[in-house]
């Protein structure tokens, strides 16, 4: 049967709630998350434009399972004790520890973010700000421009948000500002589809435009001055200190450094998932930042967790990349098939086809969290038809770092 455990997740996120509902199956789960409802990070884009769905309260999300959840954040980790300090006061005592703190954007790159940019964390309040207009014109949205918003990042976030907010916030001229081209890292024929449909929706790009500072009327950047009303900050992230000061071995960028297992190499009762982790995957690659690789390494801690529970050894994460989606609007898209390392195809798909698709990913993601809260296990992700050639075992991993 296995010995049955106390998980402790930090972090309600899509991988801290995919592991937390797969690990519930056969063990008791505390759940810690400031936050009332569960944030679907892929559609803050919309948000920010005034499309608001129906938000999930977190306890809906998990209800059924043995999970408590706990509205409240952890402060510090003693991974020695097996503990976590939460801002209440409360110190929560593991078996096992789930750490999905994930990313937010990082506003410490360049002067003046913090005081002078919204970042897509607010985006209730850039949403809020954005109708409010900007006092040089009416805000009415009936043709007569209001301002400039300026999204800075060229990926696809910047992406997304910049096209979204063009098609949307009608009293708003958009800008979109990035230190390269727009989708760097997709083929000709999708980065060409990306400018045509930014331009098409008349944002106006800034291309190969780094930004030196952000100030209350625009940026300072290598080009001169750009004026603007407001200004959205969407090109980089970062992760939580808090995995460094538990003493977690970290890289440069402070995500925990982790078997296949998702174990951390310093403290094996430790399991990093999500963004907050760096992750290598045999024959994959290094995983980036993304909702796709968070729900496979959320899962796939939880199944490790539970093969530890029975005395086995945990098997390696298996995980390959099939496509890129990226939204341009509610019309357009553009569906970027990639190679197993996530490196592009040729081909792509666009417009409507490639819209239908994405909206079809994001509801598959939240459907997919429901259907594990009724059968945990059920979720499933995209695995290279064999294990790449050298793979490493958690096993080998672990004598290779000489786990305590």
């Amino acid at each position: 049967m296995g010995q049955k455990q106390h998980v402790v997740v930090v972090g309600a996120g899509y991988a801290g709630v995919t592991a937390a509902l797969r690990v519930s199956r056969r063990h008791q789960v505390t759940l810690v998350d400031p936050k009332e409802c569960f944030t679907e990070r892929i559609r803050l884009h919309e948000m920010a434009a005034g499309r608001t769905g129906p938000s999930v309260a977190l306890r809906d999300l998990v209800a059924g399972r043995e999970i408590n959840t706990v509205r409240a954040t952890a402060t510090s980790i003693d991974p020695g004790a097996r503990t976590v300090l939460l801002d209440s006061g409360t110190t929560l005592t593991y078996d096992r520890l789930v750490y999905a703190l994930g990313s937010s954007t990082d506003t410490t790159r360049v002067p003046g973010i913090a005081e002078h940019a919204y970042t897509l964390e607010q985006a209730q309040e850039l949403s809020a700000r954005l109708a409010r207009g900007s006092g040089t014109g009416t805000g009415t949205g009936t043709g007569t421009r209001s301002g400039t918003v300026t999204v800075v990042g060229g990926g696809a976030t910047g992406i997304e948000l910049a096209a979204e907010l063009a098609e949307s916030a009608g009293a708003w001229h958009v800008r979109l500002v990035t230190g390269g081209e727009p989708g760097n890292g997709l083929s000709a024929a999708g980065r060409t589809h990306v400018r045509n449909s930014l331009e098409r929706l008349g944002v106006r790009l800034h291309s190969h435009t780094r930004v030196q500072a952000v100030h209350r009327g625009g940026l300072s950047t290598d080009h001169g001055e750009l004026t603007g009303d407001v200004t959205v900050w969407a090109a980089a992230f970062t992760v939580p200190p808090l995995a460094a000061e538990a003493g977690l071995r970290v890289d440069e960028r402070g995500r925990a450094l982790v078997d296949t297992a998702m174990r951390s190499l310093s403290h094996p009762d430790v399991f990093v998932v999500g963004d907050a982790a760096r992750v290598t995957v045999p024959g994959t690659g290094e995983l980036r930042m993304a909702c796709a690789t968070a729900m496979p390494t959320g899962a796939h801690a939880a199944e490790a967790i539970d093969a530890l529970a029975h005395g086995r050894e945990p098997k390696p994460l298996r995980f390959r990349y099939l496509a890129q989606a990226i939204s341009l609007g509610r019309h357009d898209g553009l569906i970027q098939p990639v190679r197993t390392d996530d490196s592009a195809h040729r081909l792509v798909i666009t417009g409507r086809p490639a819209a239908r698709i994405n909206e079809w990913i994001n509801r598959y993601t939240l459907a997919s969290l429901h259907a594990e809260r009724r059968r945990p296990g059920t979720y499933r992700w995209a695995k290279p038809l064999r294990p790449a050639k050298g793979a490493v075992t958690p096993a080998s991993a672990a004598q290779a770092q000489r786990f305590p």
